[in-house]
C-alpha cells in the first residue's frame, strides 16, 4: 500500500483484496460471497460468451477531507443496471442486493480508497454475467453478479484539461432502436476501432453522429456530450443515448447556477454556436472539449482560448465538492460507507 502513487494513478485495473459474488439458480439469487481470486470459471457454452448477455455500471467512492468514504447516486446505478437487465433479458439484481454488494466491496477495501486531494478516486465496477449453458439463442438460467473496485486517477491522461475530438460519420455506435440506452459491452466494443483510430491520429475520442441521419450530435465516446451557450447547458436526447448519472447531476447543477437546461436535438452545425463544450461521465466527471475536428469536411470547431471554460470549470468544482463532502449535499445524492 505504501508504494501506491496516489497522485499519478492511471485509470486502469489494480489488483485489491476481495470482490463481491452473488449468483443466481433456481429463479433466485444466493448469498453474497467474498473472494480474493481474480478468477471466474465460467462454462463454455456461457450466454455472455457467446450472445453478449452481460450488462456493467460503473460508480467511484471517495474519500473526503474528514476522511469518511462517500458513495455517490448508487441507487441510480442500481436502476440503470435493471433497465439494462430487462433490455437483453438477464436475471435483475435488485436495488438492496446491489446496494449491499457494493457497500460490502468497498468496506473489505477501504485501504485502497485514495487519500482526499489527490485527484484519484477508488472506481466500483458491478457487473453481471449470462453464466448458464447455452447453444442457441437464448436467455441463460443462471447468472453471476460481480462488484470488484480498484483505485484510478483521471479517465483522460489531460485530467481536467481541454482535449481534440474527432467527430465519426463511417461508423455508428448505436442503432436507434438497439441497446444505446442501457450499458451492455456491445455498445462499447463496437466503438473500439474508430476509438483506436482517433487515438492514434492524435485525438482524445470519437464523438458520433446520430445513426439513422448523421444531422445530430449523439455520444461523445464512452460519455455524454454538453454545449453551453447563452447561460443555456444543452445535451443531445436521443433513444441511443446511455442516460448518464453524471450528466443527470450536472443539468440539476446548473440550474442550481441560475442556467437553463436543454435536452434536444443539437445539430452538427451548431456546434459552431457553443461558447463551450465538454464531454461528461463517471470515470472523466467533464473533460472540457478544446475543438472538434470534422474529417468529411476538414470543419474545425474550436471553444474558448485553450482553457476549461468557466461554466465547466464551476460546475466541475461543484460536483467533486458535493462528491467529497467538502459542501453541503442537498440532493440527498451521497451516501456514507459505514
Amino acid at each position: 500500500m505504501e508504494n501506491i502513487n496516489w497522485e499519478n494513478l492511471p485509470f486502469g485495473y489494480m489488483k485489491t483484496n476481495f470482490n463481491v459474488r452473488c449468483y443466481y439458480k433456481d429463479n433466485k439469487w444466493g448469498s453474497l460471497e467474498l473472494s480474493s481470486s481474480e478468477r471466474l470459471d465460467i462454462h463454455i457454452a456461457a450466454t455472455c460468451l457467446h450472445y453478449g448477455q452481460e450488462a456493467f455500471e460503473g460508480l467511484k467512492a471517495f474519500r473526503g477531507k474528514d476522511n469518511k468514504i462517500r458513495l455517490f447516486r448508487w441507487r441510480e446505478n442500481a436502476q440503470r443496471m435493471i433497465s439494462s437487465s430487462k433490455g437483453i433479458l438477464l436475471a435483475e439484481v435488485p436495488e438492496d442486493l446491489f446496494g449491499k454488494a457494493i457497500f460490502m466491496a468497498v468496506n473489505e477495501n477501504k485501504e485502497f480508497v485514495p487519500p482526499y486531494g489527490t485527484g484519484a478516486a477508488l472506481y466500483v465496477r458491478p457487473l453481471i454475467l449470462g453464466t448458464g449453458p447455452e447453444v442457441g439463442v437464448k436467455a441463460a438460467s443462471e447468472y453471476l453478479f460481480l462488484v470488484f473496485v480498484s483505485p484510478v486517477g483521471p479517465y483522460f491522461k489531460e485530467g481536467f484539461k481541454p482535449v481534440d475530438m474527432m467527430i465519426s460519420r463511417e461508423h455508428d455506435r448505436a442503432a436507434p432502436l438497439g441497446t444505446g440506452n442501457i450499458k451492455v459491452g456491445g455498445n462499447y466494443a463496437s466503438s473500439l476501432f474508430i476509438m483506436k483510430e482517433a487515438h492514434d491520429k492524435g485525438y482524445a475520442n470519437v464523438l458520433f453522429l446520430d445513426s439513422k441521419e448523421k444531422k445530430y450530435i449523439d455520444e461523445c465516446g464512452p460519455a455524454n456530450f454538453f454545449g453551453i451557450k447563452n447561460n443555456t447547458y444543452i445535451t443531445p436526447k436521443s433513444p441511443s443515448i446511455l442516460p448518464s448519472i453524471t450528466n443527470k447531476s450536472l443539468m440539476q447543477l446548473a440550474k442550481d447556477l441560475g442556467l437553463k437546461v436543454e435536452r434536444r436535438n443539437i445539430p452538427v452545425e451548431e456546434l459552431d454556436s457553443f461558447e463551450e463544450a465538454g464531454a461528461c461521465g463517471t470515470a472523466a466527471v467533464i473533460s472540457p472539449i478544446k475543438k472538434i475536428i470534422d474529417p468529411a469536411t476538414d470543419k474545425i470547431y474550436s471553444f474558448g482560448n485553450g482553457e476549461p471554460g468557466p461554466v465547466s470549470t464551476k460546475l466541475y468544482n461543484r460536483l467533486q465538492a458535493i462528491q467529497m463532502g467538502d459542501v453541503p449535499d442537498k440532493n440527498g445524492w451521497v451516501d456514507i460507507v459505514k
